[in-house]
């Protein structure tokens, strides 16, 4: 019998036996943990959020800060080139109708028809009368009051006109003195007026006008000042008288609404304005969205022309809401 014996394990093997390896040593049982509780993953910002947020944050301030400059401007400057270019129609519409001998005699005319052109030369003046002194007639020029004579006509006539805003027509009417010339040109003819008294809210008023005579009296707005016409604390009237005036057709309205009436807003313009201010809103929202697909500076290049129309619209609409003879 030969024994053999294992080199792995340097142990004696006998026939018919096998030999051994060692295993490995086994590791001591350790007691079981309990499971740690886990904790639900704190909510986390999605990507983008930020970047979203600024984004409608920015284009918000930055749509609020166009409009207000905007009215600004276009209140104190730019509203003077509308009235410009209103007036130069008016004119040529006026022109027409008298060379026609179409031109409104009254005694109802429709409102913001033109009825009349005043001319100071000592002032500089020359503007076309509308029919209507609401604040949204007098964006274009001076305004008519409907329930007096048209200039140059028989009796009293009334003429409203700002005094700062949009041309500002009747800024310097303080400056006329007692004998200044008013020239009128209307349907029926021309006639000079002849300034009798500047006078504020106050003092006293002037004497019936002779019977067959024409009186004119321009009305605006008066504040102290550097920016004291666009808080007016009174109003000023010129009276102009001429000798003999143009015959007045019977008819004409016996009172006008208070929103005609001087240093009067006129309330009626509301719902325009909840329209104009509910465009700029979506304007707003779609410069947003825009701005999450193209460049901030492609969006603005074309949202701005459409922002600055709807900003003059509005400005336009916030000025019927003020009073008249601003």
């Amino acid at each position: 019998m030969t024994t053999t014996m294992d080199p792995t394990t340097s142990e004696t093997v006998e026939p018919g036996q096998r030999s051994r390896r060692p295993g490995r040593p086994k590791r001591p049982a350790q007691p079981r943990r309990k499971p740690r509780r886990v904790r639900p993953p704190a909510p986390t910002t999605p990507p983008g959020t930020a970047e979203n947020t600024a984004a409608v944050l920015s284009s918000t301030f930055t749509m609020i800060a166009i409009v207000c400059l905007w009215a600004a401007v276009q209140m104190l400057f730019l509203s003077s080139v509308s009235q410009n270019r209103a007036q130069d129609l008016l004119y040529d519409q006026l022109r027409h109708e008298m060379a026609g001998a179409t031109a409104p005699l009254g005694p109802v005319v429709p409102v913001g028809d033109p009825v009349a052109l005043i001319t100071i030369p000592s002032i500089g003046l020359e503007q076309v009368v509308v029919e209507g002194t609401a604040s949204g007639d007098l964006l274009v020029g001076p305004g008519h009051r409907r329930d007096t004579a048209l200039p140059g006509q028989v009796g009293s006539s009334v003429v409203y006109g700002r005094a700062a805003t949009y041309g500002g027509p009747f800024a310097d009417l303080t400056k006329l003195a007692p004998g200044d010339k008013i020239e009128v040109a209307m349907g029926q003819g021309r006639k000079v007026f002849r300034v009798k008294d500047v006078r504020r809210a106050g003092d006293p008023l002037p004497q019936p006008v002779a019977e067959g005579g024409a009186r004119l009296t321009l009305v605006t707005a008066e504040g102290s000042g550097r920016l004291g016409a666009l808080a007016p604390q009174s109003v000023v009237y010129v009276d102009a008288d001429a000798k003999k005036g143009f015959p007045a057709p019977s008819g004409r309205a016996p009172a006008v609404p208070q929103s005609e009436q001087s240093m009067e807003g006129d309330t009626s313009a509301l719902p325009l304005l909840a329209l104009c201010l509910a465009l700029l809103l979506a304007v707003t929202l779609g410069v947003i969205a825009a701005r999450q697909r193209w460049s901030t500076a492609l969006v603005w290049v074309v949202a701005t022309p459409l922002v600055i129309a709807l900003s003059w619209a509005t400005t336009d609409v916030v000025m019927r809401l003020l009073p008249n003879l601003i």
